[in-house]
């Protein structure tokens, strides 16, 4: 069966010039088969997440952030709020301009003094490779979930430069390809780069919902990149709550 491009195209409603797109033009999956047959659906955990009172507050924190940069609130708290935060900006804004709002929503966030400091005493190495990996499993996982450590192969040696996530919180609160790749993967590879000068390449796995954050690796070219080629979930929680039609086939 002939493959068809699956693109999310949406009208600019907002003019976020804050920087220049690196992605002007998003693919978000390509359909080889039709959709009712393809398997990604939503999947449950057992995991319970306790947040702790740290966890709440930089939930809360990186909530309002993202509210600020869109303009629009809503009333909701934890992690909810920030799932129902993302969830509005995917269907207000077009892929590009999600970019944009995720880039300012961190650069909200995180100071930028702090981020050139790390960027200065921390210049792409196997140490700071490491680094990064294991800071992100200990302060991240209000994020993204529980993850580890792991080694891959860079430039011929062995390094502990991977942080798999065994099942990626934000992917399995959202239920969405759509929001995985504009509102995650994209933008946080760009803002990594851009702030800290380091290349990381956001490998997610929509079988299991994991994802592997490679540090020091490039990520492919859009169309290259294996993630943009996948239809989103049948039970997206996006389209079925909101009627937002993630996936548009051309």
């Amino acid at each position: 069966m002939e493959a068809k491009l699956v693109a999310q195209c949406k009208s600019p409603t907002l003019s976020l010039a804050h920087r220049k797109p690196k992605h002007p033009c998003v693919v978000v999956g390509v359909l080889a088969r039709p959709v009712d047959e393809i398997s990604g659906e939503a999947r449950k955990t057992n995991h319970v997440y306790k947040d702790g009172l740290f966890d709440r507050i930089t939930i809360n924190y990186l909530s309002k952030c993202v509210q600020e940069a869109t303009g629009l609130r809503n009333n909701k708290s934890g992690y909810e709020s920030l799932v129902d935060a993302a969830t509005v900006a995917s269907q207000r804004f077009s892929p590009v301009e999600q970019h944009q709002l995720v880039i300012q929503s961190l650069d909200r966030a995180f100071p930028k003094p702090m981020l050139l400091l790390i960027r200065k005493l921390l210049p792409p190495s196997k140490f700071a490779r490491k680094l990064f990996a294991v800071f992100t499993t200990l302060f991240f996982a209000w994020l993204v979930g529980p993850s580890e450590v792991r080694e891959s192969e860079v430039e011929g040696r062995r390094e502990r430069n991977v942080v798999h996530i065994k099942k990626c919180r934000f992917l399995e609160g959202t239920n969405c390809v759509g929001m995985c790749i504009n509102l995650c993967k994209l933008p946080s590879q760009s803002f990594i780069k851009d702030s800290l000068g380091i290349s990381v390449n956001m490998v997610p796995n929509f079988d299991d919902m994991s994802c592997e954050m490679i540090f020091g690796q490039d990520p492919p070219e859009s169309t290259d990149d294996p993630a943009l080629k996948q239809p989103c979930f049948k039970l997206c929680k996006a389209k079925r709550s909101h009627g937002t039609n993630c996936l548009v086939i051309n």
